[in-house]
């Protein structure tokens, strides 16, 4: 008999901040959550290549909470 333990996720607010660990150049990049989407994915924003603000979704399980102290 095979027993499955549950992965217990994290489901970040909206407007927390997070790391986004997708197949991007710069590999991790900090976001800000703006709103859940469907689908598990979730619509966060970032700092572009120009400096301003772009928004894209991702999916929940790639991202993470931010490390403690990062703002401290």
């Amino acid at each position: 008999m095979v027993t499955r333990v549950a992965k217990s996720r994290w489901v970040p607010a909206v407007g927390a901040m997070a790391t986004y660990a997708g197949r991007t150049a710069a590999g991790r990049r900090n976001v800000r959550i703006v709103a859940e989407a469907s689908a598990g994915r979730m619509l966060v924003e970032a700092i572009g290549r120009k400096g301003l603000p772009v928004q894209f979704t991702v999916k929940r399980e790639n991202l993470a909470p931010m490390q403690p102290g990062l703002f401290d």
